[in-house]
């Protein structure tokens, strides 16, 4: 059902995607990743707003995006809990050691599905910059050897600006892995490891614009 429901989107909303985010997308390496993400996949990002989904789904028109979403916005009301669910979103329970949302990842993934994950967790509060990312994508990369998706978008939804994204080349986390370190050093090395990535497509997308002025 999700991808009837995302596809009757990107179909009715393509136009009015155009005037709203104005979005301009740009490739660190069209050849090894464009708009088309084949197979299983993580796709993960900086978090700037809630519609920070809604311009995914355009970013990447070919594919379906599953994201993952806190319980909090299925709270909100039982109509907007029933679109999540309608748009193949992946509940995350807040309670500790509740890793049920990783076992429904990887599943999909297996079937060749596309996971859209927010590492920084929520939305950084005014002031705090970049947040330090949790590390369930780098697990979930490791055990099903899908590629990562890097992308960084300026989150500008305002009228008069546009919608800016960068997608990075794929990251195969499992070539990176040192078994000569721990489990968690590793963790933490390719947690970081992306953190960073997306940090310098940030910096990349800045010199983009800078050239265009």
């Amino acid at each position: 059902m999700y991808k009837i429901v995302q596809w009757f989107i990107k179909i009715t909303g393509y136009i009015p995607s155009l005037f709203y985010f104005k979005k301009k997308i740009y490739y660190e390496n069209r050849k090894k990743q464009g708009r088309r993400i084949k197979g299983g996949a993580i796709v993960i990002s900086n978090h700037t707003s809630i519609y920070d989904f809604a311009l995914y789904m355009f970013t990447f028109p070919l594919n379906n995006l599953r994201p993952l979403t806190g319980e909090a916005l299925y709270q909100k009301n039982k109509v907007f809990s029933w679109f999540l669910n309608a748009l193949g979103a992946i509940k995350v329970e807040r309670a500790d050691y509740d890793f049920s949302f990783m076992s429904k990842a990887k599943k999909y993934i297996e079937k060749g599905q596309k996971i859209l994950i927010f590492p920084e967790g929520r939305l950084p509060k005014e002031g705090e910059g970049f947040l330090e990312f949790k590390p369930s994508f780098v697990y979930m990369a490791l055990e099903t050897k899908v590629p990562i998706i890097p992308v960084y978008t300026n989150g500008s939804y305002k009228k008069k600006e546009r919608a800016r994204v960068i997608v990075g080349e794929p990251l195969y986390l499992y070539e990176l892995y040192d078994n000569s370190k721990s489990e968690k050093e590793n963790i933490d090395l390719l947690s970081n490891h992306a953190r960073n990535y997306i940090i310098r497509l940030g910096m990349k997308l800045d010199e983009k614009r800078e050239e265009e002025k």
